[in-house]
């Protein structure tokens, strides 16, 4: 058997080589005819044996690494990452001041940080309290959005959310094993959220804003705010309030040292003062205790009171030792149309609380007729969360120090002091009512809206008399409010100083009015907060560089036609 083996596997015979040489010529070479095959040698199959080992280990251990070694991870990328539905944030809408200017809209996030629009603001001053901010829509550690709308903050953006705010859509995100996508398709498009038209206009905001911020510095007044308001719409037409914030840098949130400078600041510069901001009045009551005064009949409008500088009431329980209720200075004799425009403290105690044989309102009318122009409640406005301030009466008083009411309190009550407390905002209203013909209007901010009018019964013929002292506070000498006196628009207007503060160190000055006086039109409000008291710049001259403004850039406003050169 071994022979035999070794014998085709190692040798040939000669005559085993010609077996059939006989056939030669009839060979089919294409069917390997005439060649003899030779076994095939153990080492070629062992190699062969070897590479195909070798490939089934290669492919063996890949299969152990993917399936053992790191099975779990790789299930979890296959599971997560193939097909998912994911959310589309919807623009929110735009925002546009009355004159089509473009204060708030969308970009996108060129730092890649967002995947979203985010919020741009204008970069006019002043305006920050009035639109607000918002905060993004967040995601957690793991990618999912856990807040899936813009939220609006303050301001417009928080007033007019509902309007502001889209629907949001939604996509088809397809990934491979390692995450990358490789394919999106929308199943549901969002819906970008609707424009908003302000009745603000931005640059009257921001020349208001300047003005203010520039007198603060020159007089140490710590802040300042004003507004002006269409007396019969309630449209807002300017509102500002000093200091203000850049809204971006709010939404943003990534400058943490400038916020935390916001934080700190103690002129509030988050604070809306013209709505949240509640402060004494001072003599911009007057008005209105004059008009009670007529309408009660507790004095004749011709009736001269004499002030000297101050009243001295008498002390039952101390003859030698009367109360002095003090004047701004001596005023003379007066009858009430120049008391408004001298703003006599005399006068007023004497109409609000009665003297002598004089007598006075009370406390109890007054209080009510200040209710009845809408001091001491809310007005509605949205832009911001309103203060409804403070009128003083006997129930006041006794809640807060449980004591009694006494005259002198009264007589402080009459000229915007003790514990009187009202927002620019109400005021203004309140001056609208007074210019309109007796009718609180709602103030707002949204163009071409007509809030609903309350009459509270004025009667046209005695408010005339407070027109005709308000308008003498301008253009008469000795008037308060002389620095708003021109020649292209009649004005009236009332000036206020509270004293406020330890030792009534300090003072707010206020300035209250309307023009045309022929036609009333716009009312306006402007404080100025807590200046030394040495300080002599009142909000009356401020409001009157405002005023300057407006007859060149907004003449419209004061119902004259823009020229050249103005006469004022």
């Amino acid at each position: 058997m071994s022979s035999l083996k070794d014998r085709y596997l190692k040798q040939v015979d000669v005559d085993e080589v010609l077996l059939d040489a006989s056939n030669i010529p009839a060979f089919n070479h294409a069917r390997m005819e005439g060649k003899r095959e030779l076994p095939i040698h153990r080492y070629s199959i062992w190699t062969v044996g070897g590479i195909f080992l070798a490939v089934a280990v290669v492919f063996w251990g890949k299969i152990f690494f993917l399936q053992v070694v790191h099975g779990e991870e790789y299930r979890t990328i296959a599971d997560n990452n193939s097909v998912d539905k994911a959310l589309i944030i919807a623009e929110r809408g735009v925002v546009y001041d009355r004159r089509g200017e473009m204060l708030v809209w969308n970009e996108v996030d060129e730092s890649g940080e967002y995947d979203f629009p985010i919020r741009a603001y204008t970069n006019r001053a002043g305006l920050g309290q009035v639109l607000g901010y918002v905060s993004y829509p967040k995601k957690d550690s793991r990618g999912f959005f856990f807040r899936t709308d813009y939220l609006g903050r303050s301001g417009a953006e928080l007033a007019f959310d509902g309007m502001l705010k889209g629907q949001n859509g939604s996509k088809i995100v397809q990934v491979d094993a390692l995450g990358e996508v490789i394919g999106e398709f929308a199943i549901d498009a969002p819906v970008s959220g609707g424009a908003v038209t302000l009745s603000i206009d931005a640059e009257l905001s921001e020349a208001m804003y300047n003005i203010i911020a520039t007198s603060s510095l020159q007089a140490g007044f710590r802040s300042g705010a004003g507004a002006i308001m269409d007396i019969h719409t309630g449209e807002i037409l300017a509102l500002t309030s000093f200091p203000s914030f850049d809204p971006e840098v709010m939404a943003d949130g990534d400058d943490t040292a400038l916020i935390s400078e916001y934080n700190s600041d103690d002129r509030l510069p988050f604070l809306n003062k013209v709505i949240s901001g509640a402060y004494t009045p001072g003599s911009i009551v007057k008005p209105f205790v004059a008009y009670a005064a007529l309408e009660h009949g507790v004095i004749s409008p011709e009736k001269v009171i004499v002030s000297n500088g101050y009243l001295l009431v008498p002390n039952p329980y101390n003859p030698s030792n009367p109360s002095r209720f003090n004047d701004w200075r001596v005023q003379g004799p007066m009858t009430m149309r120049e008391a408004i425009a001298f703003s006599s403290n005399v006068y007023f105690y004497i109409i609000g609380g009665g003297y002598g044989e004089q007598p006075g309102l009370g406390i109890t009318k007054m209080a009510e007729n200040y209710r009845r122009f809408g001091m001491g409640e809310l007005t509605g406005i949205n832009l911001a969360e309103e203060q409804s301030g403070v009128v003083p009466d006997p129930a006041w008083k006794k809640e807060v120090f449980d004591d009694d009411w006494r005259l002198g309190d009264t007589y402080f009550t009459a000229i915007g002091q003790f514990g009187f407390l009202t927002t620019p905002i109400q005021m203004l209203r309140a001056y609208a009512a007074l210019a309109n013909g007796g009718y609180l209007v709602n103030p707002h901010a949204e163009l071409g809206k007509q809030s609903e009018k309350q009459d509270i019964k004025i009667d046209q013929s005695l408010m005339q008399i407070v027109h005709e002292g308000m308008r003498k506070t301008v253009n008469y000498d000795g008037g308060t409010a002389r620095s708003l006196e021109r020649k292209d628009v009649a004005i009236a207007a009332k000036s206020g100083t509270a004293e406020v503060g330890a030792g009534n160190a300090y003072v707010n000055s206020w300035a209250a009015g309307f023009w045309p006086y022929e036609d009333p039109q716009y009312a306006f409000i402007l404080m100025m907060d807590k200046a030394p008291r040495s300080n002599a710049l009142g909000a009356t001259r401020i409001m009157g560089d405002v005023v300057d403004w407006m007859s060149v850039n907004r003449p419209e406003y004061l119902g004259i036609e823009k020229t050249d050169t103005l006469d004022i």
